[in-house]
């Protein structure tokens, strides 16, 4: 069985990093994902696809994975770029441009 370690990024919706300090073990679908007939509806015959088990550490995601032998790839987060700002700079003369 397979999975993915990751640390989640945060949605459109937050401005902080609240959720994101986790890390989450997801199992891949073993059967493809198919629309009911009926309904319509997106059904797939596991249910593994369907479990996130939430993890303090990268350290523990992965003992877990070992421990229950399964075939694993980490993903590793982008660091973020913090870009000191003030707000005086906006009302700092740009020293590139030339006076009109």
């Amino acid at each position: 069985m397979k999975a993915t370690i990751y640390r989640p990024a945060r949605n459109a919706m937050q401005s902080a990093l609240g959720k994101t300090k986790e890390w989450v073990l997801e199992y891949e679908n073993a059967t493809a994902r198919t629309p009911e007939p009926l309904m319509g509806w997106v059904s797939a015959g596991d249910t593994n696809g369907q479990v996130r088990i939430k993890f303090e550490t990268l350290e523990e995601a992965v003992a877990f994975a070992q421990k229950k032998g399964l075939e694993y790839t980490v993903q590793i987060p982008h660091q973020r770029k913090v870009r000191p700002n003030n707000y005086a700079m906006n009302f700092r003369p740009d020293l590139t441009r030339p006076n009109p």
